[in-house]
């Protein structure tokens, strides 16, 4: 797989998460309705905090299990089954619940201390994103700086433009054009789901 490849299923990962329904994209909104735009723009900044230990955890461990093909089949296997999870919930998205926060504004704290706390990003490292990682640096280390330059480009940049409609235009979170647009993701992310059941068919030498 050429280098660019994994740019491109970086851009797509990190779209799909960055404009997913979870705690931390309702933290984005609550933050920008509250407190205004700068604060919801601190908030989509903190994946760039707390991401780094997860994914030097889980290449770490990976790199250890690299030469067994079996264990990184069934964490395919497992990655496959939480994109379908994610995908799912995607599709049957109807809109973001409302939120009131009249405390005063911590956002990249609140942010940072959400995302640590949410089980998502552990489990995407772990049975997506780490797995990607590797295949990107058996290919080249610049498949790698690619893959997280588009993941976080774009997980980063979505929350920041929830953010900005947000605070300037409400009525966009609950209009039909965000709830298609989650829809169609959560296809995306069950077209990755196949991708990577194929991949861990093929690891466990089924196929």
């Amino acid at each position: 797989m050429h280098s660019l490849a994994f740019l491109g299923e970086g851009l797509l990962l990190g779209l799909a998460a960055g404009i997913a329904p979870g705690p931390l994209l309702t933290l984005v909104i609550s933050e920008s309705l509250t407190h205004g735009r700068r604060e919801g723009i601190k908030t989509a900044l903190s994946p760039l905090f707390t991401d780094a230990p997860i994914i030097v955890l889980c290449l770490f461990l990976l790199q250890q299990l690299k030469h067994y093909g079996g264990i990184i089949g069934i964490l395919s296997f497992a990655g496959a089954a939480y994109l379908v999870f994610l995908g799912i919930e995607n599709i049957g998205f109807r809109q973001i619940p409302p939120t009131d926060d009249p405390a005063p504004p911590h956002a990249l704290r609140k942010g940072i201390i959400t995302n640590l706390l949410n089980p998502h990003p552990y489990l995407f490292w772990v049975t997506v994103g780490t797995p990607l990682l590797v295949n990107a640096a058996a290919v080249h280390w610049l498949g790698v700086v690619l893959f997280l330059a588009g993941f976080y480009s774009c997980i980063v940049g979505t929350k920041v433009t929830v953010a900005l409609l947000a605070a300037g235009a409400r009525s966009f979170l609950a209009g039909k054009v965000y709830i298609y647009i989650i829809r169609v993701l959560g296809l995306v992310l069950l077209v990755f789901a196949l991708l990577l059941l194929w991949e861990g068919l093929e690891r466990m030498e089924i196929v």
